[in-house]
């Protein structure tokens, strides 16, 4: 008795559950649409100039206007547009142009022809707008208590074909069955316990009651349809679908690839150093003390000029070379003494006529020697040692203090042109010999070198190289490290896009994005060889005539 109760109980749920299909002799209305977010009717159209797509939002045309090189949106343009209804003129609102159209709210198949004129480029560019017919609600069952074996059969199909769309979707249906199963279970329990009159009578008011529930929870869903919302999203095929309004928020810029020869460049680590012709190093030829010039030792930074006084050195005198000076200078007095008298004695034998002119001037010249002599042994102890600027530049180091002991061939000042710097970089497995060449900083700044010339000992297996920085030299210390870009001679065939262009996918491998439509994005794997300091060569895996996506790569990729 209580297994054919619970029997038909189940079978009056899912009757319930599903919508009934037409069988013979019945017909009960198209199958419902998955309730999805899907996006508006659109059109799209490219040319070798522009890339339009229209987008019907009730009875206005929504229309979005680039370039189909680049993916720049075209402001200020004209476009004039034959429709079903006549032509007319779209009116630019932003980057956005709007045009009347009542006849969308039709369902049909429209043909757009449109005019473009943007300054001097002029375009007709043709669509065909498709505007689907409305979703048709869903009829629930109104009897399904007494079914044939071909009824049954049908809904068998219906529920293995539907099921998993309607869970993926959250159906109020199948919540109710749920419930329902879960009240039945209680009240086989019920029954199992001697109630079995109260517990049928309950069964049967939860079947009618969540019966009509999911009568109208079905011809609400079916009365809903279906969301239209155009949000971009990830497709099963792995493409990006993304709304013109959402790539000018992330800014998609791309780049018609053109398939060229380039020269082969070889990545090396490198670091900044100062030019040898315009720097250079300021040391103490002798031991001694330290002391400032006038005005005090110029600072770290500070600009110097070439023979500049950057420091004194007075060197210390030892007690026995004091004691050696001493006698010497005895000894240089005496003799002047002596030579002074001879001066005047000569003086008066010339006069007399005694002595010739000659022995007088000779005399005079011993004397001047002589305290020439005592002059330089004075100087010695109180005349130090200029240390002067070799170069023009700015104080890159200094070791300078009031009295300290500089050593022989220390080196105080180093004296750096910060406007000529170059880069020395190891070159692994080259020739060392390289036509151009570029470097990237830390901060992604690109710096232009010229290739001075490369070492023949090796240095850690590597060859040093030497290049000279062009152009702007600001924010660049010597020591800072850099990568370094050589082009060599050897030239390789492929398609040049920039760096920023080239991501890492989840299997690890290099990606770019093609623009293979308005409003679809699509990843392709390559194959990368560096090129230069904001380029890479693609060597394999796209072909020229692509559009590749240049600038908001990384953004597209994050897209799920």
């Amino acid at each position: 008795m209580i297994l054919p109760i619970l029997t038909a109980a189940a079978f009056a749920v899912l009757s319930l559950a599903s919508p009934v299909r037409a069988h013979e002799g019945h017909d009960h209305g198209a199958p419902p649409p998955a309730v999805s977010a899907q996006t508006a009717p659109r059109a799209e159209a490219q040319s070798t100039l522009f890339e339009l797509v229209a987008v019907a939002r009730g009875a206005s045309l929504e229309m979005h206007l680039d370039r189909f090189d680049t993916n720049e949106p075209v402001v200020g343009a004209t476009i004039e547009v034959e429709t079903p209804a006549g032509p007319a003129t779209a009116v630019v609102d932003g980057d956005v142009y709007r045009l009347d159209a009542a006849w969308a709210q039709e369902p049909g198949s429209y043909d757009l022809i449109a005019t473009v004129t943007s300054g001097t480029d002029i375009d007709f560019l043709t669509a065909t707008l498709t505007i689907p017919e409305p979703a048709a609600p869903i009829v629930a069952a109104s009897s399904g208590w007494l079914v044939g074996s071909a009824l049954a059969t049908e809904m068998q199909e219906a529920l293995s074909v539907d099921l998993r769309d309607r869970l993926s979707r959250n159906d109020p249906a199948l919540l109710a069955v749920g419930a329902i199963g879960f009240a039945l279970g209680l009240l086989a329990m019920a029954m199992f316990r001697r109630k079995a009159i109260v517990a049928v009578g309950a069964a049967a008011g939860l079947v009618l009651l969540f019966g009509g529930s999911i009568a109208v929870a079905q011809e609400l869903s079916g009365a809903s349809g279906v969301a239209v919302r155009d949000v971009a999203q990830r497709l099963p095929d792995g493409s990006v679908f993304v709304p013109k309004p959402s790539q000018r928020i992330l800014a998609i810029r791309t780049l018609m690839t053109v398939a060229s020869e380039h020269r082969r460049s070889v990545e090396m680590p490198g670091r900044v150093i100062p030019d040898p012709n315009a720097s250079g190093y300021v040391q103490a030829s002798i031991a001694g003390r330290l002391s400032p010039p006038p005005g005090g030792f110029p600072r770290l930074g500070a600009r110097v000029e070439a023979g500049d006084v950057l420091a004194f050195v007075t060197s210390p005198i030892q007690t026995i070379d004091q004691s050696d000076l001493r006698q010497r200078l005895s000894e240089l007095d005496q003799a002047i003494s002596i030579a002074e008298q001879r001066v005047r004695r000569s003086e008066t034998l010339v006069k007399s006529g005694t002595v010739a002119q000659t022995t007088l001037d000779e005399t005079r010249i011993e004397l001047e020697g002589l305290r020439d002599r005592r002059l330089a042994i004075e100087q010695v102890q109180v005349k130090p040692e200029p240390l002067v600027a070799p170069v023009s530049g700015v104080v890159a180091a200094s070791s300078a203090i009031v009295g300290q002991m500089a050593e022989s061939n220390a080196v105080v000042f180093h004296i750096v042109d910060p406007a000529r710097l170059w880069v020395e970089a190891l070159a692994y497995g080259s020739s060392g010999s390289f036509r151009a060449a570029s470097a990237e900083g830390e901060d992604g700044r690109s710096l232009s070198l010229k290739f001075e010339g490369s070492g023949f000992a090796d240095t850690s297996q590597a060859l040093p190289v030497h290049f000279s920085v062009e152009g702007e030299t600001r924010g660049l210390r010597p020591g800072q490290m850099l990568t370094v870009l050589g082009e060599t001679e050897a030239a390789e065939t492929g398609i040049a896009l920039p760096r920023t262009s080239v991501l890492r996918g989840s299997n690890g491998q290099d990606i770019v994005y093609i623009h293979s439509g308005a409003e679809r994005f699509e990843p392709k794997e390559v194959r990368v060889l560096p090129l230069d300091g904001e380029q890479v060569l693609v060597a394999a895996g796209i072909e020229a005539g692509n559009r590749v996506v240049t600038a908001g790569a990384e953004l597209l990729n994050q897209i799920r």
